[in-house]
């Protein structure tokens, strides 16, 4: 009984996860995880979204 429940918590924590990583949301630790430089400052989880949110509506964005 208690594996199953462990096993069941890990499965809910992987979909939690994969949900996170679908809709965006695990962005600012990928961010750390891939520009972990020993000299450089990261961005702050604020400064993170407004760089985010410039670079995606600093470009036209019309289809036609």
């Amino acid at each position: 009984m208690r594996l199953s429940i462990h096993t069941l918590k890990l499965s809910l924590h992987r979909v939690w996860q994969a949900v996170r990583e679908w809709c965006g949301d695990s962005a600012y630790e990928r961010y750390l995880n891939f520009a972990a430089k020993p000299d450089a400052q990261p961005l702050s989880r604020t400064e993170f979204y407004v760089e985010q949110t410039n670079r995606r509506y600093s470009r036209p964005n019309r289809c036609c």
